[in-house]
């Protein structure tokens, strides 16, 4: 008998990694992709023009072809983005046309289905719970390849691994400002990088975690890595999803990350400027009264100063 059933732990490591993305899988990726694009704020940018402000839902009723080039930066963003730092085509993702057709009736059914029963049907919490469920297994696969794919050109590239799995894997967020100028939009404050959601955080561990054990610093098969990562991601969206939480787990870590490794303490800011303090001495031998740091009691010279020029 197997220590503790790790046997049967391998063969479903094994089968994980065997399981083919299309077409359930990437169909669910498509809808909740699509679902996300529909969903963005309204309240993106003022037209100048019309005095309003439009969101997605505005520009597929205006512009249905913007709408749909946007909806495919969503559905194959880590694709193109990841080919073109690789210096491929960034139009090779489209050249498999059932995808691309896939992806467009996705989008048609999720935007202009009769009485809107598509998304209807698809924001059920069960329904939308399985469908980003299933995105989320589809995760893995595109960090995976895009940590091959690299490697593969770049053996011993580790950083290179990262970022075009980073890169395939979170695409679409990392081509945000990229898809809203698509729709008109320009918010800058926006990019990922400045604020990195949870998805893109994830995407980066899964992509280090692959790079690692591409080099063979992690003592774990690839199909095992697979399984871990995919339950742990899975299981994480799920809880986010039912505890109705859109703040990231990794929040206490990186606070505190952030508190040991890159805050700087204010009192010793070098944007103080100390010799800029006032002082009623001229000479160069007066007695200056040393600097005093920040949060300590002021001193009643300057005081003294202005009474003293006010009686002048």
């Amino acid at each position: 008998m197997d220590l503790l059933g790790l046997g049967a732990v391998k063969q479903l490591a094994e089968g994980l990694a065997g399981l083919k993305m299309f077409p359930y899988f990437d169909t669910a990726h498509y809808i909740v992709s699509v679902m996300a694009l529909r969903e963005q704020p309204e309240a993106l940018q003022r037209s100048y023009s019309e005095g309003q402000r439009e969101g997605a839902l505005e520009v597929s009723q205006r512009s249905p072809f913007a709408c749909w080039f946007s909806s495919m930066l969503y559905c194959f963003g880590g694709a193109i983005l990841s080919g073109i730092i690789m210096s491929e085509s960034p139009v090779a993702p489209l050249a498999n046309s059932t995808n691309v057709l896939l992806a467009s009736l996705m989008w048609y059914l999720v935007f202009y289905s009769p009485l809107d029963m598509v998304y209807s049907c698809a924001t059920v919490f069960p329904v939308r719970l399985i469908l980003t469920g299933m995105k989320e297994v589809t995760r893995t696969w595109k960090v995976l390849s895009g940590v091959t794919q690299a490697g593969k050109k770049y053996t011993d590239g580790l950083f290179v691994m990262i970022a075009v799995g980073w890169a395939k894997g979170a695409g679409g967020g990392l081509m945000s400002n990229f898809e809203q100028l698509v729709r008109g939009v320009w918010k800058p404050e926006t990019n990922e990088l400045l604020k990195m959601t949870y998805p893109t955080k994830v995407t980066l561990i899964g992509a280090v975690l692959f790079a690692l054990q591409q080099c063979r610093y992690l003592p774990l098969q690839t199909p095992e890595l697979m399984l871990i990562y995919t339950v742990f991601i899975v299981a994480i969206k799920a809880r986010m999803m039912i505890m109705g939480s859109s703040s990231s787990p990794f929040a206490p870590v990186e606070s505190a990350l952030y508190r040991t490794l890159f805050a700087r303490p204010l009192t010793y800011s070098p944007l103080t400027n100390q010799s800029s303090a006032p002082s009623c001495s001229s000479g160069p031998d007066d007695n200056r009264t040393p600097s005093v740091p920040n949060g300590s009691p002021k001193s009643e010279e300057p005081e003294k100063c202005d009474s003293a020029k006010k009686t002048d």
